[in-house]
């Protein structure tokens, strides 16, 4: 696994010096992706109904494991180029989970300091009450 790891930083590194072959197959990725995506699905609307009615190509001389190996390929250039969660879901997506959870984490921290506050008050409280049992012992 170190090694695909390696390969693929090489790639990445290389076509972030060539931006328009990185943009060629970034694009060719995606859209290898989501031909896959359709022709599996027009094969398998083919498969589950009877009528054409519902069919959007003509799959009747395609091999069934064409949209699949479309996936696949696709699938394949967008890790290799590191461009599938971007692409598929966008950068957006990603950076509003990151902003939600930094959010999250402002709020924790707001929620440990009133807690620590609720300690330190209890703490005070519990040494004034001791303070006064010893008090209270010491007279009788």
């Amino acid at each position: 696994m170190p090694k695909l790891k390696h390969f693929t930083n090489r790639i990445k590194s290389w076509l972030s010096h060539h931006a328009s072959l990185y943009a060629l197959f970034g694009g060719i990725g995606v859209i290898l992706f989501w031909r896959g995506v359709w022709h599996t699905m027009d094969y398998l609307m083919l498969l589950a109904n009877t009528t054409d009615a519902l069919n959007t190509i003509d799959l009747s001389t395609s091999l069934w494991w064409d949209g699949p190996l479309s996936i696949v390929i696709g699938t394949i250039i967008l890790l290799t180029v590191s461009a599938f969660v971007s692409s598929l879901i966008g950068n957006e997506l990603i950076l509003d989970g990151l902003r939600t959870e930094q959010r999250q984490l402002s709020k924790t921290g707001g929620v440990i300091h009133n807690e620590s506050q609720d300690i330190d008050d209890l703490r005070k409280s519990f040494s004034h009450i001791t303070k006064k049992l010893d008090h209270l012992d010491q007279e009788s």
